[in-house]
């Protein structure tokens, strides 16, 4: 018998709307969630929290409110998926001492959510870098900047809200750098008005504490004995290839880096879901119109199907928890869908990661931090017949280490010039212990 008619994975925005929607419908719904909050880290908080610095905080408020219909389970790290009738769902509890708890379910919606994308570059591996989403959880969290003085560099409209909440945090934010040009960044936001107010607020914003704000240009590389203190920014031709006499240096003691973002979808691999390349190349979960995988009683909802924003991923989490309980959605809903659809594929297509960024590689670049596995030993690698992630793995240990790939796989596979596929059989860090004696523990929902 299962524990729940619906189990969700993920309580970020999808997810809270896929658990609520379900819930209203009479399904019996877990929501199971790593965090001790919900939100995701989009509506990520701290205790008290007014929602002041939070857009869309009043859907937060009312995707929060629906979970008293909910289960919900913080702080349950799901490291594997067995599809089956009931599917089984195997979790870690807790923060220091954690403990194995199994869930069964009938169905699944899988809104993980995706982890931010970096590019190597000389230095990356330095303390004080860090990937924008972390500088930004770090001051949704806990209120804190991630430096004094900071420099942010990539690519995408997420720079900017990054750069105002490190000024709300009270960090001076040294330069924001946007790899691609601004005429082609620009189109999208004529699709959405809203969107186009928000980001006229964050242009005041850095406009108001003289934020130098500069596109077409990157951070190729990050200096400093021990720790970070400057970093090398250079002007990009249009493949991202830095162009030579440009270098300049800026002063920093943090530098938040953010390349766009990758799905997670380890889960729906195990779970046998089938996957595609999306907008900007990454893997996605292939679905149906209703959000349905290619595995009976799945459904995908959120970033697993693409980046798209919260608005995008509120309303796929609703069609899915509409879906799994056999309702009709609002028409309203699934127009908010096509149209931040349409938003998503023009705002993927405006700010591309192109390949001229390795280029900024050097033999001794760290690629694979976990391993530190240099740029010069994956080049050995593919000179001694490495031809996918895989291969690479098995001859110079990139993407062995304990984030599995999740840091270094895009780079990985751009340099080799493959898809990055997930194929990771643990979705998260497990002990030998929990592998051995994995079901002490069901259902602690009840």
């Amino acid at each position: 018998m299962p524990d729940a008619d619906l189990a969700v994975i993920g309580a970020g925005p999808a997810g809270l709307a896929a658990a609520g929607a379900a819930a209203r419908a009479g399904l019996t719904v877990v929501l199971l969630d790593p965090a001790e909050r919900p939100g995701g880290q989009f509506y990520r908080h701290r205790d008290g929290d007014d929602g002041r610095g939070h857009h869309h905080w009043r859907d937060y408020l009312r995707l929060a409110g629906d979970l008293e219909g909910v289960h919900y389970l913080p702080g349950h790290r799901v490291w594997h998926a067995e599809p089956g009738e009931p599917h089984v769902l195997h979790c870690l509890a807790g923060n220091r001492d954690e403990r194995p708890v199994t869930v069964r379910a009938a169905k699944i919606v899988l809104a993980t959510g995706a982890h931010d994308r970096a590019l190597p570059f000389p230095g990356w591996d330095l303390p004080g870098v860090m990937t924008a989403g972390g500088a930004q959880a770090l001051w949704k969290g806990q209120g804190l900047p991630a430096g004094r003085r900071v420099v942010i560099s990539g690519t995408g409209p997420f720079l900017l809200p990054v750069a105002t909440g490190l000024l709300k945090a009270g960090a001076r934010v040294a330069g924001v750098y946007e790899a691609n040009r601004p005429s082609a960044a620009l189109l999208p936001l004529a699709l959405d008005p809203a969107r186009a107010v928000e980001g006229a607020g964050y242009a005041l914003a850095l406009a108001r504490h003289r934020v130098p704000y500069r596109t077409g240009r990157a951070v190729i590389a990050a200096h400093g004995e021990g720790r970070l203190e400057s970093v090398t920014v250079a002007r990009l031709d249009r493949d991202w290839q830095p162009v030579p006499g440009t270098e300049k240096i800026v002063t920093c003691d943090a530098l938040a880096i953010g390349y766009g973002f990758t799905p997670q979808l380890e889960l729906a691999v195990q779970l046998g879901c089938a996957v595609e390349d999306g907008p900007d190349g990454s893997a996605v979960i292939t679905a149906d119109a209703a959000q349905a995988t290619t595995v009976p009683g799945v459904w995908a909802a959120g970033e697993t199907l693409g980046v798209g924003g919260a608005v995008l991923a509120m309303a796929t989490g609703a069609l899915a928890g509409h879906a799994a309980a056999g309702t009709t959605p609002p028409g309203a809903l699934l127009r908010r869908r096509a149209r931040q659809r349409r938003l998503a594929a023009a705002i993927a297509a405006a700010w591309p990661v192109r390949d001229g960024w390795r280029e900024w590689l050097r033999d001794d670049t760290v690629v694979c931090r976990c391993e530190e596995v240099d740029h010069g030993a994956l080049k050995r690698a593919i000179a001694d017949g490495a031809r996918d992630v895989r291969s690479a793995k098995l001859l110079c240990r990139a993407g062995m280490g304990l984030c599995q790939g999740r840091v270094c796989g895009f780079p990985v596979a751009r340099v080799l010039g493959v898809p990055d596929r997930p194929n990771r059989p643990v979705a998260q860090p497990v002990r030998l212990r929990d592998l051995a004696y994995p079901d002490t523990s069901r259902g602690e929902h009840r």
